[in-house]
């Protein structure tokens, strides 16, 4: 009977242990023409318990993270890959034994593992609720060079992961603290030897080697020309302090400036069509469209997201859409085919304080709109008279094998002259 007993026990855990299946996990496809990615953060670690389309790795491609989830729930097996690995579009990353119940003993960290133990210590701290907090190696690295507790931070990306900008602002704001007071007035002033002197040297995403080839590329390939003007923002902000709280209301947006100019360039750009062109091999093709690439500043470096047709969209739809574009840009949920295609590109480097800049194209578009900050100038008036007026400087920096001086010139004039006068905008002049 006992025999029997341990017999049925042995076959009944057998048959469990059999019946566990290892599902793979397989890079996915990325988009057209992109086969291969590098491996920026593992989310999961190997024993954690994981739902079915929970993200369990971020890949960092030619133009934006990509999260992959989980084909099933279950338990994280071994990383098939490190971080900072190259892999190709369906190649094995992990496994996840299949089923629920508490979680694998995580396996015995590798050497390298154990060699890096002081540094990867703070990525896993207690915050008050006793929750770990993780740490993306970007992120870790600011925590660590700032000397920050990471579980003292709120933060701002996708399931309060921590971004770059949220350990930047605690940074600020624990240097504007006033200092504690002195214990005792012998207290020993620490300061660092006068030959301290560190470096780190750290490896380029993927996403920002990308950006360093098609910029340098487009120095290499364009004829590069940059052509300034200058706008009176008066007639603008009149408009948005007049309208905003009904616009925002309504639409339940917010109204910005981008509207303003993204609707001033799809006029602009039916005026002076070679804008709005580009060159392939031999030929010049025109697009009867505009799709307006935004320049958004995200975690990793600048993406420019896609507005199909802003011809035929309202203040209210581009609004929604650069909002919409701007929140998933900072949590790295920008899909691939957002990313592609535009035919002219507008990048708003005022929202950092920028007073004037000479932007670069953006491959293979011709031209690209840079906007500034907002300051008061003292402004010759019509009649004679100086006036204190808010002024914005514009660039137009494009490509000259395309676009004459002229061309460009009258761009900018007719930017000019729909954003000093806003009702050009409604009755499409």
């Amino acid at each position: 009977m006992r025999w029997a007993t341990v017999f049925a026990k042995k076959y009944v855990v057998r048959e469990r242990a059999e019946n566990i299946m290892a599902i793979d996990v397989n890079v996915p496809t990325l988009g057209e023409s992109i086969t291969e990615a590098t491996v920026g953060e593992w989310l999961k670690q190997p024993g954690d318990a994981v739902e079915m389309d929970e993200p369990i790795v971020s890949l960092e491609t030619d133009k934006v993270a990509v999260e992959v989830p989980a084909p099933a729930a279950g338990i994280l097996g071994e990383h098939k890959v490190a971080e900072g690995d190259n892999v190709e579009v369906g190649a094995l990353i992990a496994t996840i034994e299949e089923g629920s119940g508490a979680a694998a003993p995580k396996p015995a960290p590798k050497a390298e593992e154990t060699a890096t133990k002081t540094e990867t210590k703070v990525e896993q701290q207690p915050d008050a609720n006793n929750a770990p907090v993780t740490l993306s190696p970007a992120v870790r690295r600011l925590v660590l060079e700032h000397g920050l507790d990471p579980s003292s931070i709120k933060g701002t990306g996708r399931d309060g992961r921590l971004t770059k900008e949220d350990v930047l602002d605690a940074a600020k704001a624990a240097k504007a603290a006033p200092a504690p007071a002195a214990a005792s007035d012998t207290a020993a002033v620490v300061s660092s030897p006068a030959n301290n002197r560190g470096e780190e040297r750290v490896r380029m995403t993927r996403l920002r080697q990308t950006i360093a080839k098609r910029l340098k590329s487009a120095q290499d390939t364009a004829a590069l020309l940059t052509t300034f003007n200058d706008v009176d923002m008066t007639a603008v902000i009149e408009a948005r302090t007049k309208y905003k709280e009904l616009f925002e209301k309504k639409h339940g947006v917010r109204l910005g400036f981008m509207g303003f100019f993204a609707k001033a360039a799809c006029l602009a750009l039916k005026d002076v069509p070679s804008v709005n062109a580009q060159i392939d091999d031999k030929e010049i093709v025109y697009h009867d469209y505009v799709d307006i690439s935004v320049a958004v500043s995200a975690p990793n470096g600048l993406v420019v997201p896609v507005i199909r047709n802003a011809e035929q969209m309202s203040f209210a739809d581009i609004e929604n859409t650069i909002g919409d574009f701007g929140r998933r840009a900072k949590d790295g949920s920008l899909k691939m085919e957002e990313m592609q295609g535009g035919t002219f590109t507008i990048s708003n480097g005022g929202v950092f304080g920028s007073l004037m800049s000479t932007p670069i194209i953006n491959p293979p578009q011709s031209a690209v709109l840079g906007l500034h900050r907002i300051e008061k100038r003292a402004v010759v008036m019509p009649d004679g008279s100086i006036e204190a007026r808010p002024m914005m400087y514009l660039a137009l920096s494009y490509d000259h094998r395309l676009i004459d001086g002229r061309e460009a010139v009258t761009f900018l004039v007719r930017i000019k002259e729909a954003i000093e006068d806003p009702t050009r905008l409604l009755i499409d002049l």
